[in-house]
């Protein structure tokens, strides 16, 4: 179900950040998470993909009780903590995915390099993929591109190149931040077919080249990137997580991973607070219930419909103590 425009009926206890760690680092707190690079030392070895995924384990600090369970890779939910401490929320960081190299990254290199290849449009759908575009973008020498953003959360990766740099232009979002509205609104340069650069993830659907094929545009999709789920987490972490109330996701590899680890429970009690429809009716199709997501996605519905969520939670409490 969606529930909008609740306010919390009371204050929740302030946020302490519950320590976890990867194999590879030592305990930290993640009240600012240190910036990783999209494809970390963990995810390849110079050309070579590593196939194993990323390891959780918890620190020693496992006393508090946390409202919410962040979920994300490791140092990219920043974000969303700062903006639930505000509300005094008690957040859990327990990431069930990592990002990793895709099979055309390279291609994407060498589009952007060859001064003989030109596109229109560069469409970017996820931060993800904006974060990985840039990376190649620089490599390549900067070239001039105008980029199209599905909404402002993926806009908000650009940011500090748009304040540094005019050979990047951010010059179309649609209406809705969907895939399939982009798709339907993207404008075309005069009577010839417009071309279009789409670096996307290699589980994003196919909904953008062919919404915009249809339309006539000329589409190259690489497939930049991938995520793949944690296969290993520390069973105190787990359970902790499990005890939540509310479990933020931000793509469906992240709801898949979630049904993954706690496929051992029987009934999970958990809200799902998603980031957008997308992802919440990946979560209804796996047959999670309580499902929360904004209308539009970014990261201020996201936080609304965490607090929908929770309030819930709070609501269902205190029927059960009557």
């Amino acid at each position: 179900m969606i529930v909008f425009n609740f306010v919390l009926g009371k204050e929740l206890r302030n946020c302490l950040f519950t320590e976890i760690k990867m194999a590879s680092l030592m305990p930290q707190t993640f009240l600012h998470p240190p910036y990783f690079s999209p494809f970390s030392s963990s995810t390849k070895l110079g050309a070579q993909l590593l196939p194993q995924s990323l390891s959780i384990q918890a620190s020693s600090s496992l006393h508090s009780n946390p409202k919410v369970v962040v979920t994300r890779e490791r140092g990219k939910n920043g974000k969303l903590i700062n903006a639930l401490v505000k509300h005094g929320i008690e957040c859990l960081e327990f990431p069930l995915i990592e990002h990793v190299q895709g099979p055309d990254l390279d291609k994407l290199h060498f589009a952007l390099a060859d001064p003989g290849i030109k596109f229109d449009w560069v469409i970017i759908t996820s931060p993800e993929a904006g974060l990985v575009f840039l990376e190649a973008w620089r490599d390549a020498g900067s070239p001039y591109v105008r980029v199209a953003v599905v909404g402002a959360g993926t806009a908000s990766v650009f940011k500090d190149v748009l304040e540094s740099s005019n050979y990047l232009e951010v010059a179309f979002t649609p209406s809705k931040a969907t895939a399939k509205v982009l798709a339907s609104e993207l404008p075309k340069h005069g009577d010839e077919n417009s071309t279009v650069l789409y670096p996307a993830s290699v589980k994003a659907s196919s909904e953008v080249e062919e919404g915009l094929s249809t339309r006539g545009f000329d589409v190259t999709r690489l497939n930049t990137y991938s995520t793949v789920a944690v296969q290993h987490v520390d069973p105190l972490l787990l359970e902790k997580a499990l005890a939540a109330p509310v479990i933020a996701v931000a793509s469906p590899s992240a709801v898949r991973a979630w049904v993954k680890v706690s496929s051992s429970v029987r009934q999970l009690n958990n809200a799902v607070a998603c980031i957008g429809e997308t992802t919440g009716l990946a979560a209804k199709s796996l047959g999670l219930q309580n499902v929360y997501y904004p209308l539009n996605p970014g990261l201020e519905g996201w936080v609304e419909s965490i607090l929908d969520a929770l309030k819930m939670h709070d609501i269902d409490q205190k029927a059960m103590e009557l």
